[in-house]
């Protein structure tokens, strides 16, 4: 018999040890064994074409097998029992009509043996749940051999249980580590765009300077929105993949005593970017608020582009803001068609964006980034959304003063 080190184990092989001791039944299988049967060693053994490896032991006659232990596969019995896919039951080697004399009682001096087959439910042989002892023992009557077909039908099960549970954490690994490098990408590149896009800002305002050129000049100015866009965008991507990677969406919490006017700044370039629209505001907010003043124009920015993208030509967009207790209340309504109720669970989502959204119309970051702004500002953002009423954005923020 043959103790192999676990580093020289050839690696399928020692993934099938492994699946075996992370059954907990087995330990518990392997002493009842030996308890009802009287034999002093059991074992589930890996049987193959070539092999005989032993994945779990219950050694109490002190045969020297451990788990990860290999015999010569032709000095077994179990070799007979894989070609026959059959149990094979003995007594007493004395006696035995078939197996008097067999050379595996005369090399490891046994009394009685059992092995019954390990069978996949798929028809793979795994190999064999067996018992073996110097001394005769009774195992050949109904209720020895019943209990050794179901223990091994359950580590059967279990093995390929097992496996599947191992296969579904690994490809969870997997694409746990493909999403991190995705969005440790994604923020370089966020990082490394701003350089280009700066100098392309520059360029647009050189052109824009040129009054005596009213062409140069309507090509800057559109040049200045299209980078202002790609700027926002940017913007989104680091905000979410700082999100994303641990350090969450940072805020600076100060008191602002003029964030009417903070918001109202958000409206007015709104209305200048959006001149076919009609938005119209109400905010009545008179009193400081503890917030990021940054953050909250960035919300209200977002919410807005949303309203103005998703929502009906035909109808405003309003935006309304007030003080509720302890708390004040912004919210964005536009009119439209409705979002699915299947739909309203997912407007939050990273990269989600509806069925109906044209290409080109942003990466679906905008309301994931308005929720984890007010998240971190301690309040909550929730959406409704019908025919009748609209579509409409409502985030509540403590005041904190």
């Amino acid at each position: 018999m043959n103790n192999l080190p676990s580093g020289s184990r050839d690696p399928d092989l020692a993934r099938d040890i492994e699946a075996v001791q992370r059954i907990d039944a087995v330990p518990s299988i392997l002493r009842l064994i030996c308890k009802n049967t009287g034999m002093g060693f059991a074992a589930v053994a890996r049987v193959t074409d070539q092999t005989w490896t032993a994945c779990a032991v219950q050694d109490e006659v002190n045969f020297g097998l451990a788990a990860g232990g290999q015999l010569d596969l032709h000095t077994t019995l179990c070799f007979e029992s894989r070609a026959a896919r059959a149990s094979i039951v003995i007594d007493n080697f004395g006696d035995d009509p078939v197996y008097h004399g067999h050379h595996t009682s005369r090399i490891y001096n046994l009394g009685s043996y059992i092995s019954v087959p390990i069978i996949l439910p798929d028809g793979n042989y795994f190999g064999n749940l067996c018992a073996i002892d110097p001394a005769p023992a009774d195992l050949s009557n109904a209720r020895i051999v019943s209990m050794f077909e179901v223990f091994a039908d359950l580590i059967a099960f279990q093995l390929v249980s097992e496996g599947r549970r191992q296969a579904a954490e690994t490809a969870l690994l997997r694409e746990r580590e493909t999403s991190n490098l995705r969005e440790q990408f994604i923020a370089v590149l966020g990082h490394d765009l701003r350089n280009p896009l700066s100098a392309v800002s520059a360029t647009a305002e050189l052109l824009s300077l040129r009054k005596n050129e009213p062409d140069l000049v309507k090509i800057g100015q559109r040049l200045k929105a299209t980078t202002l866009r790609m700027a926002r965008l940017i913007d989104d991507v680091m905000d979410f993949a700082r999100g994303r990677l641990g350090s969450g969406i940072g805020v600076s919490i100060n008191e602002v005593d003029d964030l009417a006017t903070a918001l109202r700044v958000v409206i007015a370039e709104a209305r200048e970017a959006n001149p076919g629209r009609v938005l119209a505001d109400d905010i009545a907010i008179s009193t400081p608020v503890r917030c990021d003043r940054t953050r909250i124009q960035q919300l209200l920015s977002n919410l807005l582009g949303n309203a103005v993208t998703h929502g009906a030509m035909e109808f405003p967009v309003r935006v309304q803001a007030r003080i509720d207790g302890s708390e004040w209340v912004l919210s964005v309504v536009n009119g439209g068609n409705a979002i699915p109720s299947d739909a309203l669970t997912k407007v939050f989502e990273p990269y989600w964006r509806p069925a109906t959204s044209t290409p080109g119309g942003g990466l679906g970051l905008g309301l994931y980034i308005c929720k984890q702004i007010v998240l971190a500002h301690g309040g909550s953002l929730e959406v409704s959304s019908s025919a009748e009423a609209g579509t409409c954005f409502n985030a509540r923020l403590p005041t904190g003063v």
